[in-house]
């Protein structure tokens, strides 16, 4: 078996649709024998989580299941590996640094003690 990282894309829509399209794009973690099997099994995956509820205002909200668009090879014997990159462009890069600290002081303060790293905001 080999590990792959699959890209499921789901469809937000709430009440009738009238709002900015919002698309939800998760990586998961499928185990599978080849990528076809791993495409299949992420599709099985984002068929069986797709999901209506009622929101607070009673609207319908639904999680419409659109596809498997990217099935990636893991190579599982390589620490650091890269997984995932993603270049942002943002307004304030003052405000986006102070979240990034802010995360990872976060994590950062739920590690034991002995976690030799520091993030400085």
């Amino acid at each position: 078996m080999n590990w792959y990282i699959s890209k499921i894309v789901y469809e937000i829509i709430c009440g009738d649709g009238f709002h900015m399209a919002q698309f939800d794009e998760q990586l998961r973690l499928v185990q599978a024998n080849n990528p076809h099997e791993a495409f299949e099994l992420s599709n099985q995956i984002g068929q069986a989580e797709a999901i209506c509820f009622q929101n607070d205002k009673q609207q319908l909200v639904q999680w419409k299941f659109i596809a498997v668009p990217e099935v990636i090879a893991i190579d599982t014997d390589s620490h650091g590996a890269e997984l995932l990159s993603r270049i942002r462009e943002v307004e304030n890069a003052n405000a986006y640094r102070e979240i990034i600290f802010s995360r990872a002081n976060s994590l950062y303060a739920n590690q034991p003690p002995c976690q030799p790293h520091q993030f400085l905001t």
